[in-house]
């Protein structure tokens, strides 16, 4: 696409000539362009420098002929190489032909043809060319979303080619090594022997989190939830905090529990940006340090805090013990997208189950009937298209951007005509949006605290109903009661034992990293998995 904006930008000046005229002609395989600068002693005829552009052979005549027939990885990498290339030709074309209409508007507009052409002649062609170019326009975005596809298909195919190389290798190795030195000089058959593939084993009750997964920052609550002489109490790791704001305003964190009976501090009141206990009236301030002690002798006294910030709307926590990183991520919706619900929810489910059935969307046409996926046919292939490295991508055949950003959050992009209809073959191709997000903050090992955020890039007026908020939160809750059935169900079977990671299959590839990636977290690996770094 560099070279199509290239060659858009070196085009403009052609309508700077004082009479100027191009000519195209289309040879065998391709176009080729020449324009002919008129002077008053006569014309001459001239290549333009990036008339060779244009000169590039349509690829259909050397498409594999492949209809009806089973290809392996190599040769559907070359197919898909074709259809990159042909959606390079085809881009080409539609570019040559905006600058065969642009040189039209200048010999519309010419001083010498309007010696001879009304004006209502002159109004009228324009208004042709016009509806000309933004077709042609039309065109070229269509060949933009083309090449994209495309190239999304090559990388996909070329991680295809990689995995069945890297397979073949380690085949090889292992067929070397276990044969002995008798068995492989005397041999003439060249035993294969496939390497089992690594299975998934999460079974049994869930056991206790692993310290190294609280090294992370956690989004814990909405700012618009934690106002001023407000609490919010939360567990995070099956430990009690409270939310509060100090005398600055600012956010902090404290243990939600009182240094002199252990009293929950989220019972009291906040006074004056401390937080009060309601037994004794013991004064907290947001690094947890005591300031007042009614009715007694002041002493040093302190209960834990934690590093508390806030950041894109959120309240964010670091309840591990290394040091916390320097920058949060962001989770900002993208832009043109204007956050209409916020909706907070305690889950009786491990966050991890929660967080596998966010990463999974071809479970939609057969859990959610009776919401966003009534209606839907049931593709005969769904694939998620994601880099080798990396955990974000798109769903095919369903225009839905996804990511897990770590450690606990679910990003997605639904491409929407209209709520609850679907068009378009990638989100990008869609007219409006929906984006979600989703945080599962493991509050313990049988409880998710579910942070929700709609945002939508249509429709704003719906923001500023009356009780808009209401009906959001009616169809979140109907929507998440149709996954909650299953998960608790999950749930249950794997505490007696069931592996719910038995069989994985292709759709299941951004479950499947995600609990590679925490293997790798809970087992101190210091270069992580699928991280955008590698």
């Amino acid at each position: 696409m560099n070279s199509i904006a290239a060659a858009s930008a070196i085009s403009l000046p052609l309508s700077f000539y004082r009479t100027s005229k191009l000519h195209t002609k289309k040879l065998k395989g391709g176009f080729k362009v020449f324009a002919i600068f008129g002077e008053e002693e006569g014309l001459v005829e001239k290549k333009n420098t990036w008339g060779t552009l244009f000169n590039v052979e349509e690829p259909r005549t050397r498409i594999l002929q492949s209809k009806g027939k089973f290809l392996d990885v190599n040769q559907a990498l070359e197919v898909a190489r074709f259809d990159l290339q042909y959606c390079d030709w085809r881009a080409r074309q539609d570019l040559l032909m905006i600058m065969v209409l642009h040189e039209k508007v200048v010999d519309v507009l010419n001083p010498l043809a309007r010696d001879y052409k009304s004006i209502g002649t002159v109004k009228k062609e324009l208004a042709e060319l016009q509806e000309d170019l933004a077709q042609a326009h039309k065109q070229v975005h269509i060949s933009e979303a083309r090449v994209s596809t495309a190239l999304d298909k090559l990388a996909f195919m070329e991680q295809l080619v990689n995995d069945k190389l890297l397979l073949d290798r380690n085949s090889i190795d292992a067929d070397r090594t276990s044969l002995s030195p008798s068995t492989s000089s005397t041999s003439e058959v060249t035993v294969k022997k496939t390497l089992p593939r690594k299975r998934l084993n999460i079974s049994g009750p869930v056991q206790q989190y692993h310290p190294l997964m609280k090294n992370f920052w956690y989004p814990v609550a909405f700012t618009a939830d934690l106002k001023v002489d407000t609490m919010m109490p939360i567990d995070c790791f099956e430990e009690p905090w409270v939310l509060f704001r100090g005398k600055d305003g600012q956010p902090g964190c404290v243990q939600n529990t009182c240094a002199h009976r252990a009293c929950p501090l989220h019972l009291g009141s906040v006074n004056e940006g401390r937080i009060q206990c309601p037994y004794h009236g013991w004064e907290y301030s947001t690094d947890g340090k005591c300031e007042k002690m009614p009715s007694t002798q002041m002493r040093n006294v302190t209960i834990r805090s934690l590093p508390c910030f806030e950041q894109d709307g959120m309240i964010w926590i670091w309840p591990g013990d290394d040091p916390p990183a320097a920058t949060l991520p962001s989770l900002q919706p993208p832009s043109g997208f204007v956050i209409h619900a916020e909706i907070v929810m305690d889950l009786p489910v491990e966050h991890g189950l929660l967080l596998d059935n966010l990463l999974d969307l071809a479970h939609a046409p057969f859990t959610h009937t009776s919401t966003f996926a009534k209606g839907w046919s049931v593709p005969s292939l769904v694939k998620f298209l994601t880099p080798a490295s990396g955990m974000e991508g798109y769903w095919d055949p369903y225009p839905i951007d996804m990511e897990f950003r770590p450690p606990c959050i679910v990003l997605s992009t639904i491409g929407i005509s209209k709520p609850g209809t679907l068009e378009g073959q990638s989100a990008r191709q869609c007219s409006t949006h929906l984006h979600q997000l989703h945080v599962c903050l493991p509050s313990s090992r049988n409880k998710t605290r579910l942070l929700y955020r709609m945002s939508l890039d249509f429709a704003p007026l719906l923001k500023y109903i009356p009780l808009m908020h209401l009906v959001w939160r009616y169809f979140a809750e109907k929507v998440l009661n149709e996954d909650l059935r299953l998960v608790l169900g999950q749930q249950d079977r794997m505490n007696n034992g069931a592996n719910i990671w038995n069989l994985p299959v292709s759709y299941d590839k951004l479950g499947v990293r995600y609990r590679m990636w925490r293997e790798a977290v809970e087992n101190g690996v210091k270069e992580l998995p699928f991280s955008k770094s590698t």
